[in-house]
């Protein structure tokens, strides 16, 4: 069934076309084009993955809305088979767009301050289920829950063989020693620079989130790991003086980033260089013959 099938099914009969975006990777995404109204954003699963998946995104923007203060597009309709929602535009390709996203950036993970990791039910990242079971222990939640959790999928399995996964159970036994003791907030969880847009005018704005209260150098991981344009480099800079990072946060990115390429290891045949990333982090934990 076609996005515009399922609008119009969802009562959404105004609506006159769908023209198909590119950006996404798990999700069929367009603009529609409604009679007498503005253009929606609309985005569907070919083979939806849960009942929950889209309930989950909206409840996950809301959250970034009202707990973090972070402009995010207006839900129109969450249902089984569509998410709905206004229209954000391109981001602005300028350094001062960028300083400002370090400020937002800062302000929601300074605000949100938790004192356990996790969120109160599990939600979504693609279409593989995020675990978010509460834990006091955030080395012990980020190793189970984001590192260790994608070791028996398929894909995972085939593309890392026993050394590499032995060397990931050694990097997790080390995290203490490896990254700082670091509070939990509230993180956008999926921060790749395709999820950055604007508002109307122009302001930072965040789509696709997959929360939890985590790490917030999980959102910086991500951004500075997915080819950020070169007018980004000015917003490394102000969050790492707004949150006060130490010298050492770029050798921690690797690290924390893994995650990610798990993730998307796990989920799409072409994995674009995640498995080999992952096999250059854990080199040094390989055992020695």
């Amino acid at each position: 069934m076609t996005l515009l099938e399922r609008l119009h099914r969802a009562g959404m009969r105004e609506v006159v076309t769908v023209q198909p975006v590119t950006g996404g990777l798990a999700a069929l995404a367009g603009i529609a084009t409604r009679r007498d109204a503005p253009p929606v954003f609309v985005k569907g699963f070919a083979d939806p993955p849960a009942d929950d998946v889209f309930a989950a995104e909206a409840e996950g923007l809301a959250a970034l809305r009202e707990l973090g203060g972070v402009a995010t597009p207006e839900v129109i309709l969450a249902d089984r088979d569509l998410l709905v929602l206004s229209v954000l535009r391109a981001r602005p390709r300028s350094e001062a767009f960028w300083e400002r996203f370090a400020h937002l950036l800062a302000g929601l993970h300074l605000s949100t301050t938790h004192p356990r990791f996790g969120w109160h039910h599990d939600n979504w990242l693609g279409r593989r289920r995020q675990i978010n079971t509460w834990n006091d222990d955030g080395f012990a939640f980020f190793a189970e829950h984001r590192l260790l959790r994608w070791l028996d999928q398929p894909r995972v399995e085939a593309a890392l063989g026993a050394a590499d996964r032995a060397a990931l159970e050694r990097l997790c036994d080390r995290l203490p020693d490896l990254l700082p003791d670091r509070p939990a907030c509230l993180t956008h969880g999926d921060l790749w620079a395709q999820n950055i847009l604007a508002t109307t005018d122009g302001e930072p704005a965040l789509i696709d989130p997959a929360v939890s209260y985590m790490w917030a150098e999980v959102d910086l991981a991500h951004v500075w790991s997915t080819s950020p344009p070169p007018e980004a480099r000015r917003m490394f800079e102000v969050y790492a003086e707004l949150t006060s990072l130490d010298d050492d946060w770029e050798a921690r990115m690797p690290v924390i980033q893994l995650r990610q390429h798990l993730a998307v290891l796990a989920q799409f045949d072409d994995d674009w260089g995640a498995a080999e990333q992952i096999r250059a982090v854990l080199a040094p934990f390989r055992a020695r013959p």
